[in-house]
């Protein structure tokens, strides 16, 4: 009997060390930014109703109107080609405009893509990846993933192409100041994204903290407002060996498929210059499996032996290079 009950305690134990085995890694909560909930009873303050103004525009609008997810701001018109409906004001209710999110000029935010500059047909894949349930977030408390899910269901092949085609006619500029550093400013998230508390600084670690270089402007979706990306100190230089060489095995070198420059290579996107924090996520995504489709195989052998400090170090790196 004992030599029963202790065979059965093995088989239990070597069940849950199978299943711990087994279950996904947790994803990093400082790259997947979930907000917190509101506090009970708390009500939000009412927006400033003044108009406001942006450098480099002439343009006044308020703060209520900037939030309007079906008429994004356009503070720079000159800046970008003429808007297809999709992207200036998408199709009520059922599907948010394309620059709300991505801005009118595609630059993105650290918690989405940037649109700008990706190759049309990469674009419509991963519209349609969204759509039948092939791309996920690993985090499914995050809002923009869930988001995107929404609109990509209820864009019809005319809004995609057309979102596609605009946004693949322009280059990506540079957009992301990426910075080694030991410490960084205390966030909270708010947004969906990092925003500065005002309270001092903290340890940066093992992290990716990307925040908006002026609060103010990336609060009224300035398309002409980038961001800076705090990463630890020799994460470049790392991220470049592995980028570039594979790292002894441990990944792909990334220019086979990006191109040397890492600038795209025809229906294969570019990472130059993108966001670190989105960048992150993707691999994190290929790797726990929630990212699929028919391009995501490619990348089964570049992300399976990837440590996150790996990610952070590859991200630290494409992030760094000229777009």
């Amino acid at each position: 009997m004992i030599q029963q009950s202790g065979l059965a305690l093995c088989a239990v134990m070597l069940a849950v060390g199978v299943a711990e085995a087994q279950s996904p890694a947790p994803p990093p909560p400082w790259a997947y930014t979930v907000n917190p909930p509101p506090s009970p009873g708390a009500k939000p303050p009412p927006p400033d109703p003044a108009p406001q103004q942006v450098p480099g525009s002439t343009a006044s609008l308020t703060v209520a109107q900037t939030r309007d997810a079906f008429n994004p701001p356009d503070w720079h018109p000159s800046a970008h080609p003429s808007m297809p409906e999709a992207v200036a004001h998408g199709r009520r209710p059922e599907m948010r405009a394309c620059g709300f999110c991505h801005l009118v000029n595609g630059q993105g935010r650290p918690e989405n893509a940037s649109l700008a500059g990706l190759p049309a047909a990469y674009i419509v894949q991963q519209m349609a990846d969204f759509k039948s349930g092939d791309r996920k977030s690993a985090e499914p408390r995050m809002g923009p993933p869930n988001a995107m899910i929404q609109d990509a269901k209820a864009a019809n092949e005319e809004e995609i192409r057309t979102a596609a085609a605009y946004f693949a006619s322009f280059p990506f500029k540079k957009w992301i100041r990426v910075v080694e550093a030991a410490d960084v400013l205390k966030t909270r998230i708010a947004g969906s994204m990092h925003m500065p508390t005002g309270e001092g600084t903290e340890p940066l670690g093992q992290r990716i903290v990307e925040m908006p270089e002026d609060l103010r402007r990336t609060e009224l979706r300035d398309a002409a407002s980038g961001f800076v990306a705090y990463v630890p100190k020799g994460s470049v230089a790392k991220g470049e060996s592995l980028v570039k060489t594979g790292g002894a095995g441990k990944t792909v070198a990334c220019g086979t498929c990006h191109g040397p420059d890492l600038k795209g290579l025809g229906p294969v996107p570019p990472l130059a210059g993108r966001s670190p924090s989105y960048t992150v996520r993707q691999l994190f995504d290929l790797q726990q499996g929630v990212r699929k489709g028919p391009w995501s195989a490619l990348m089964k052998s570049a992300v399976e032996k990837l440590t996150v400090d790996d990610m952070i170090a590859i991200a630290a790196y494409t992030a760094s290079r000229e777009p």
